[in-house]
């Protein structure tokens, strides 16, 4: 199975698919487990370029990337021909608008396979000219015909060397009208695409330039249903490392609505607060919901490490701002249970907590 599968999806040491990438320092991605096993085994360098890594290692979750091999196996393709078809063929009859529905649904299908075994292809497409062919079908009313194109591009979107091509084809437009107006599960594909493109930082700048693709994110986040939630929050999390894009959100009223979802039990909407709280305008939208210091107090006792991380960084920032927080943060005892998350066994985990005991201590030396 893993054969089907893109090389960039294999963990380079085990070479089976991963369910937890996750980056190393030398910026090497690898499953969790794998790296896990050779850095208990005592080595200290990369496995692949063999550079010296901080010690103890750092290990970043690669959300874009696990959000790519999810979505990846969301699609179900026909049994293969004997004989492998002409992708120009298939791309010739998405062209007409006359052409039948069901046959346009199994060129989709059939290019869907055929890009997904094999990169070489995946490029030649991108670079054809069959790219506007395929925006035509997400143009489409039907939500059959739509949601396949857009697992198309997803897929074409797979090689960092198209994602710029397929953004200069217009890709995001389209793709961000889809994100706003689809149909059936178009609108969190759309949103998938989006994350896909913006692990290229140039991508970043350009999408959140769009005047609705923010817009459309929050909307998402705001209305949608559990899986386009999290896509939504997904997408904003990887656009938002660009300070822009953060203030691009925060000007469309995202920190209430995260803050909603993050009480709803959505921790991606805590990773993305805690970029946010990078801003006075954010930590300002933040302090002024009630209640929110207690979805984070909730996040730190119930979350996983990464939702615990991320709550850390957002309450080192809120009361290193506001004096009313961090008095209430005392308050409500997290100098203690920051205490018991310096034993945690996530190095990020006792990190941040010790980044936030720094911030509360220093209030209560002039208590």
């Amino acid at each position: 199975m893993a054969s089907h599968f893109p090389d960039d999806f294999k963990c380079p040491i085990s070479l089976d698919i991963m369910s937890d990438p996750v980056i190393l320092s030398s910026g090497h991605t690898f499953d969790r487990p794998s790296i896990q096993q050779w850095l208990d085994a005592g080595h200290r360098t990369c496995p692949i370029s063999k550079l010296p890594l901080s010690d103890p290692p750092s290990l970043i979750p690669n959300h874009a990337l696990r959000s790519l091999i999810s979505n990846y196996t969301l699609v179900s393709f026909p049994k293969p021909h004997h004989y492998p078809p002409n992708p120009q063929t298939l791309v010739h009859a998405l062209l007409p608008p006359s052409s039948p529905l069901e046959e346009k649904l199994n060129s989709l299908d059939q290019l869907s396979r055929i890009c997904k075994s094999d990169s070489a292809i995946r490029r030649r497409l991108a670079e054809s000219g069959a790219v506007s062919a395929v925006l035509n079908c997400v143009d489409s009313s039907e939500s059959g015909l739509q949601e396949k194109a857009l697992h198309l591009l997803l897929i074409l979107s797979l090689d960092d060397d198209s994602k710029v091509g397929l953004v200069v084809e217009g890709v995001v437009g389209k793709v961000v009208q889809a994100l706003r107006c689809g149909l059936g599960d178009s609108r969190a594909v759309a949103a998938t695409v989006l994350t896909s493109l913006a692990v290229l930082e140039v991508n970043k700048v350009t999408i959140g330039s769009y005047p609705d693709a923010i817009p459309g994110l929050v909307s998402l986040l705001q209305m949608g249903n559990s899986r386009e939630r999290k896509e939504a929050a997904t997408t904003l999390f990887t656009l938002c490392s660009f300070p822009d894009n953060r203030i691009r959100a925060i000007q469309n009223r995202v920190v209430p609505i995260l803050i909603q979802n993050a009480n709803s039990g959505l921790e991606r909407a805590v990773e993305v607060l805690g970029l946010l709280a990078k801003c006075e305008f954010a930590r300002d939208d933040m302090i002024q919901c009630s209640g929110f210091l207690d979805i984070l107090i909730e996040v730190l006792k119930n979350g996983s490490s990464r939702g615990v991380q991320y709550a850390l960084l957002t309450l080192s920032s809120l009361c290193s701002y506001s004096e009313k927080m961090l008095l209430e943060a005392l308050r409500e005892g997290l100098f203690e249970i920051c205490a018991v998350l310096l034993e945690d066994d996530n190095e990020k985990v006792r990190r941040n907590a010790k980044t936030f005991i720094q911030v509360l201590q220093g209030k209560r030396k002039n208590v």
